[in-house]
């Protein structure tokens, strides 16, 4: 079963809402993130050491970003 949860990012500007998706990445198991206007997309997995990475997702982007998300996929 796939699992999906609203999330926000906090953007240069203004925060961006979106929503979060579990999905495969290179064969293992990631986070999508995809803003509501479409402008961000985002997908971050954990490393061979447990550490939470960008893998995938539209340039630029905000390094926090992967913070800020990996938190709120802790909190599911």
């Amino acid at each position: 079963m796939e699992q999906q949860f609203d999330a926000i990012l906090s953007g240069s500007d203004s925060p961006i809402e979106g929503l979060v998706s579990q999905t495969t990445f290179d064969g293992n198991q990631a986070w999508d993130f995809k803003s509501i206007d479409e402008t961000l997309h985002l997908v971050i997995a954990k490393d061979k050491k447990g550490n939470w990475i960008r893998v995938d997702g539209t340039e630029p982007y905000l390094s926090g970003w992967v913070g800020e998300l990996a938190e709120q996929i802790t909190k599911q």
